[in-house]
């Protein structure tokens, strides 16, 4: 009897402990609901079915939208391309001239439910492509009108905001650009609209002397002078800053500063842009005079050529000639551009020199007498690009 109760024992414990494991395995494997246990087989068949819901298992570019902003104080307008992601990604850029095309390489998501292109306005930028590099990456071709500069444009990323429904951005701006003035100069000073840009001021001292003379208080000396002179002859000036003062306004970036110098310019439609500096550098017996121009133009290697020529003669120092540079107030006004270093305020002889207004003076002379010429010398060229 012990024996048989044993046996009966095992037998009902292997049917209460095995069976139903046996009847949910089945259950599973033919996907059929089964109410026994029906806690359980819920929570299996999700775990299962996982890398098969309809959830994105990899991180996409979801859509893609764009406008044109004008900025209504400085004229000046810009196209804006957002395109979405489901999570973040990391963004580098480059500007390829073969198309032209501003080309955006986008890691970490891949092509999604994003248009394969859209169409953009036209004159800033033609339309963009999206295209799938590999299981993880992806790129955006932005098609160019006209070859742009690196400052032309800026890309970065915005963080997803869950509050305002927001998801993770790629943002691009591209400005329009500026269209080419087609030149055509008379000789001579009168009616001509020339902006004089002292360098620095306000909360930038700019260089400053051994003997604590600053490079902002000799620029504006020298630039008052040179707009008495030139309206005594007849030309309209117009100055980035007539006193000491920052011209955007205080502590502001160094692009946000430079730009508005080049705005002052651009909105007048200046005929000629000056911008007026001292040198400085290491070694205190380097000294002399240098003019820098960015060739945009057949005439600002001209206007160079022509106020160097004026601030050597009638300053007297070192000829240190005209070199070309990429000097931002010189790169993105429309006119011809000029950056006249007057001489070293690191050099104590030059420093006491830059300080006297008789000195000043003779600068300013140097820079009007090179004004005079080049308009002459230009009206000969017979105007253009």
């Amino acid at each position: 009897m012990r024996r048989f109760r044993s046996i009966f024992l095992s037998l009902l414990l292997f049917m209460m402990f095995f069976v139903p494991q046996i009847s949910m395995a089945e259950t599973l494997d033919n996907n059929v609901p089964d109410a026994s246990p029906a806690a359980s087989v819920p929570i299996l068949k999700s775990a299962i079915s996982l890398p098969m819901a309809g959830a994105r298992a990899t991180n996409q570019l979801n859509s893609a939208r764009w406008l044109v902003h004008k900025d209504a104080v400085e004229g000046t307008s810009k196209l804006r391309l957002v395109i979405d992601t489901s999570d973040p990604v990391i963004v580098s850029s480059t500007l390829d001239g073969n198309g032209p095309q501003l080309v955006l390489d986008i890691k970490g998501a891949v092509v999604g439910d994003v248009d394969d292109s859209i169409t953009l306005d036209g004159q800033i930028a033609e339309k963009v492509r999206f295209i799938k590099k590999d299981g993880n990456n992806s790129q955006a071709v932005v098609d160019l009108p006209a070859m742009i500069d690196d400052g032309d444009y800026k890309v970065f990323t915005l963080k997803s905001d869950t509050a305002n429904k927001k998801s993770f951005r790629v943002v691009v701006d591209i400005n329009k650009p500026v269209p080419k003035v087609v030149y055509n100069f008379t000789p001579g000073l009168r009616n001509k609209v020339i902006v004089i840009d002292p360098g620095h001021g306000g909360s930038d001292p700019g260089a400053i002397g051994p003997n604590k003379v600053q490079e902002k208080t000799v620029t504006l000396a020298v630039a008052q002078k040179v707009k008495a002179m030139l309206e005594n002859a007849g030309a309209k000036v117009l100055m980035t800053r007539q006193t000491d003062v920052d011209v955007y306004g205080p502590n502001a970036s160094a692009v946000d500063e430079l730009k508005a110098r080049t705005i002052v310019a651009n909105n007048n439609k200046a005929d000629v842009f000056v911008s007026i500096h001292i040198n400085a550098f290491s070694n205190p017996t380097v000294g002399g005079t240098a003019t820098y121009y960015y060739q945009k133009s057949n005439y600002d290697a001209l206007l160079a050529n022509c106020i160097q020529d004026g601030l050597v003669a009638t300053g007297g120092l070192q000829d240190r000639g005209t070199y070309s540079a990429g000097f931002y107030v010189i790169k993105r006004t429309t006119m011809p551009s000029i950056l006249a270093e007057l001489g070293f305020i690191s050099n104590p002889a030059e420093e006491k020199l830059l300080s006297t207004y008789q000195f000043q003076q003779q600068m300013a002379q140097g820079i009007v007498q090179g004004l005079d010429k080049f308009f002459s010398q230009a009206a000969k060229r017979g105007g253009g690009l």
